[in-house]
């Protein structure tokens, strides 16, 4: 089931199981994951897009192979907030997912997340060769980080 509602997403969420994050790209597909109590998101493999089904049946295997509770996409929005062309891609793609599974899928706001993948992997003195095979899954890592504080924050709220 999709949600775009951060709070609905994290609502359906089990306990104790990992997250995947993806950095969506025109020919690439960023992942990253959680560890199962959700403090830290680590950047996974870079996928080569094919096809949506092979492309989906990779992901999917990343899911049960890390036992996830749930999927969090990027979602591309403009600097100004609105949704173009690139949004509808990953929404379109997230419909699409939501008919072969069962896990939650919810959005996070990748706005500057490649941004600051860049930025880390410059600083760690990444070799241009490398950064270009880096960049999308320490971008997926960053959206998914952004979201792991994001959920950590709202059981603190809840708790106080």
């Amino acid at each position: 089931m999709i949600f775009d509602a951060f709070e609905e997403f994290a609502a359906a969420l089990p306990p104790m199981t990992a997250l995947v994050g993806l950095d969506l790209g025109d020919k690439t597909i960023g992942v990253a994951v959680s560890d199962r109590i959700g403090a830290v998101a680590s950047p996974l493999e870079t996928i080569w897009r094919k096809k949506f089904t092979p492309d989906a049946e990779h992901l999917l295997q990343i899911a049960r192979d890390r036992d996830a509770g749930g999927i969090l996409l990027g979602l591309p929005r403009n600097m100004d907030g609105t949704e173009g062309p690139r949004c509808q891609s990953t929404r379109a793609f997230a419909r699409n997912l939501s008919r072969l599974t069962e896990l939650p899928i919810g959005f996070w706001d990748e706005r500057l997340s490649s941004v600051a993948a860049e930025r880390a992997l410059l600083e760690a003195d990444t070799s241009r060769k490398r950064r270009a095979e880096r960049i999308d899954n320490v971008a997926a890592s960053f959206i998914l980080q952004g979201a792991l504080d994001r959920l950590r924050h709202m059981k603190t709220e809840g708790s106080a």
